[in-house]
């Protein structure tokens, strides 16, 4: 079982509804969406169908409209965070709750800071019972708030208030100084925004137990006031005055770090609650402040130095439960990982140490591995977190690591290289990391994925790289895919002709050298693939003189039967193509596969595939414009050379149907043309029953092979045969615990 687990049930059923809101709902005159009918939803579940909205993408002016209904969709946590929502349909659909909780962060659409505080303290209720609010990223223009009845309307109107996000934002110092009045003030979190006086926090000295600060950039305070600031927050247990040590210069952050130097070395002056502090990315501070600071701390359960030179310090190995930090070990950077998952430049500071930790890493790390993929999702525009995060990737899923993890988690990961190899295509090195990590069998075999656009971007990466390594890897893994995909992708696929020249071009250098490597039979593989039962592939195989080089390699590999075997599949897969049967027919080609079938030298399964093109092209008299008498020799040498065949054990082929069988099993064919078809049904039943036995039924063949063995005129080689099939299925159906082996369409 997934170690991740299932989805819930509500989980599911959540999914179906946003996928079908249309049909669920009707239009408002104003175009907003109101639910036909709406049960009273359990307070719980209609918070959680907001948030998957959210997630999803579906969340909108149009679809909040739902929420309209505040009487049978009860919301008291709320998160519209990263959607497009305008200040009017913010207004209507979620001002009307007696809200807890909400998250507007990072919302388009037009939605300030003001107009969120206008809009709750419009609510009486939520006045009293807003207790979080988080506006990272909102513009907090306050000069367009306005009066309402008389009373200012401000943070200062939500009385309530316990914890305030402002990260990123225009904070200013007068808006500080109306947070800070709050009288249940908890946790304030001003990180990166543009406050330049921390003078107000004085006024929730008793109250405030977190204070978040980091990126401070247009802070203006000297080290000592600063200091009096933080050692009067008395009730204060979490403080972070981290930096970004990417950002400016060593001058900018001085007094900053002075006063974090002051702070640790005094440490018992002040603050005598804090069991928490951040000061990652501060990059001038000793070992001896923070040794005197540890050493006073007892009761001390967080210290953030990550990028800070300071995590390896000695006295931090003594403090047991301690949990920090920093580079010093995998467990440090893993707690990085967790805590600055919105950081861009501390995540990419713990991806490139936990790069180098494991780079020789042989244990299997699931919980490593989730926090680099959601260090990709919270970041999914940066070259620089996707460029260490992929090779993170490829270390942590290398050889066999990637089997001891969650199918789901592996499912995510996938997913995520995707998302880096589409969102950076002239990113070299980070569609190298990528493409390394996607090729592994279990991967590409087990792993469920988009495998349609993973062959679209590998193809694409190839047509631009010619490095043989990396050629070798890409056209392996397009190889694999292509054998992964369903027919309608398969087709949709071929239509795009520059797949096909690529992989054509790939066969053509390497004939040009002569060489016989694994580059060279991945690619005949995957052409042999894409163009199986998919005309349209076949037919731009044609158009891109796709032919005329086969016919070249067949004859410089003569001696080669894995590159014969491969060639000789695809000139298969036209041959079924009534319409191009006529590209094949050049006397000179089929004379040479002739000779194939007829070389008891050769491996059968050469011979078995050129049987298979003759048998095709035979098996139509009407459409035969060669000379009759080849014509006749072929019918003849298919059953003179297919009743000496001995039996395969190994497998050699697959089929994703028997349809390319239905005109060979007629009664009014030669019996070469049958036996062939009928050795061929019997070989991979013989192989696989279980996989077969109902593909004969479902698609009608077994009726045909019936059909055979009744009619007088069926030679007695093809009725043998079939006879043999007729009783491997109904063995099967006897007894189908007899074989469970799963064979997937395609061609090896």
């Amino acid at each position: 079982m997934d170690g991740e687990g299932p989805q819930t049930l509500c989980d599911l059923c959540l999914a179906q509804v946003c996928c079908r809101l249309d049909a669920l709902c009707r239009k408002r005159a104003d175009g907003s969406m109101s639910l036909i009918w709406a049960p009273l939803f359990p307070q719980e579940l209609a918070d959680q169908l907001l948030q998957k909205m959210a997630t999803q993408g579906t969340l909108n002016d149009t679809t909040v409209g739902i929420f309209r209904n505040s009487k049978k969709l009860r919301l008291r946590r709320a998160s519209i965070r990263c959607c497009k929502v305008s200040a009017e349909a913010f207004r209507l659909a979620l001002c009307p709750h007696r809200l807890l909780e909400l998250d507007a962060s990072w919302v388009s659409g037009g939605l300030t800071g003001p107009d969120v505080i206008s809009g709750l303290a419009s609510n009486p209720e939520c006045r009293a019972s807003l207790q979080k609010l988080a506006l990272d990223g909102l513009n907090l223009n306050w000069g367009s708030l306005e009066e309402d009845g008389g009373v200012s309307v401000g943070f200062g109107s939500l009385q309530g208030l316990r914890t305030i996000q402002l990260v990123n934002t225009d904070l200013t110092d007068d808006i500080l100084e109306d947070i800070c009045s709050l009288p249940l003030l908890e946790t304030l979190d001003i990180s990166r925004s543009t406050v330049s006086k921390l003078n107000a926090l004085l006024q929730c000295k008793r109250t405030i137990r977190s204070l978040i600060a980091h990126r401070l950039h247009r802070l203006d305070m000297s080290p000592v006031r600063l200091l009096s600031i933080f050692t009067q927050l008395h009730a204060l247990r979490h403080l972070d005055f981290s930096d970004d040590h990417l950002a400016g210069d060593d001058n900018e952050r001085r007094d900053a770090d002075e006063s974090v130097r002051q702070l640790l070395e005094g440490s018992h002056q002040g603050l005598p609650s804090l069991v928490s502090l951040d000061i990652s990315g501060r990059k001038t501070i000793g070992d001896s402040a923070l040794r005197a600071f540890v050493e006073s701390r007892s009761e001390l359960v967080f210290l953030g130095l990550l990028a800070t030179g300071l995590s390896s310090c000695p006295v931090l190995s003594s403090q047991k439960n301690l949990k920090v930090t920093g580079e010093a070990n995998e467990n440090q950077l893993c707690e990085a990982l967790r805590r600055y998952r919105e950081r861009e430049c501390f995540v990419r500071e713990a991806l490139v140490h936990l790069y180098g930790l494991t780079t020789d890493t042989d244990k299997p790390q699931p919980d490593t591995l989730k926090l680099v993929v959601e260090a990709m999702l919270s970041h999914p525009e940066s070259p620089h977190v996707h460029l260490v995060a992929t090779a993170c990737v490829f270390n942590l899923t290398t050889q066999d690591l990637a089997e001891a993890m969650p199918v789901s988690l592996m499912s995510r990961t996938v997913t995520q290289l995707l998302h880096a190899m589409r969102t950076f295509p002239n990113h070299q090195q980070v569609q190298k990391n990528c493409l390394m990590a996607l090729c592994s069998d279990y991967i590409l075999q087990d792993v469920p994925f988009d495998k349609y656009l993973a062959a679209m971007l590998v193809i694409k990466w190839l047509s631009d790289h010619e490095e043989p390594a990396l050629q070798r890897m890409a056209v392996a893994v397009i190889s694999i895919l292509v054998a992964k995909l369903s027919k309608e992708e398969t087709a949709q696929l071929s239509k795009d002709v520059s797949f096909m020249k690529q992989l054509l071009a790939v066969v053509q250098q390497k004939a040009m050298l002569g060489v016989i490597d694994s580059t060279l039979k991945f690619a005949l593989s995957a052409l042999w693939n894409l163009t199986d039962e998919t005309p349209t592939a076949a037919r731009n195989f044609i158009v891109c003189q796709g032919l005329e080089l086969y016919e070249e390699v067949l004859e410089s590999y003569y001696g080669e039967p894995s590159i014969q075997q491969k060639i000789l599949g695809l000139l298969n897969n036209i041959a079924e193509v009534e319409e191009l049967q006529s590209d094949l027919m050049d006397e000179e080609l089929l004379e040479h596969i002739l000779g194939l079938l007829q070389d008891s030298q050769l491996e059968v399964g050469v011979r078995y595939f050129a049987g298979g093109i003759l048998a095709q092209l035979a098996s139509r008299a009407e459409a035969w414009t060669l000379d009759h008498e080849l014509r006749s020799t072929i019918l003849e040498q298919l059953h003179e050379s297919i009743v000496a065949w001995p039996h395969l054990e190994q497998e050699m082929v697959s089929y994703r149907s028997f349809r390319p069988f239905y005109p060979l099993l007629q009664t009014c064919q030669p019996s070469g043309v049958q036996l062939w078809a009928v050795w061929a049904i019997h070989l991979v039943c013989s192989q696989n029953a279980s996989h077969y036995s109902g593909m004969l039924d479902k698609e009608g063949l077994a009726e045909l092979l019936k059909a055979l063995d009744a009619h007088p005129d069926t030679h007695s080689d093809v009725k043998r045969v079939s006879q043999h099939i007729m009783l491997m299925v109904q063995e099967h159906q006897g007894h189908p615990e007899v074989t469970n082996v799963k064979t997937e369409p395609g061609k090896s």
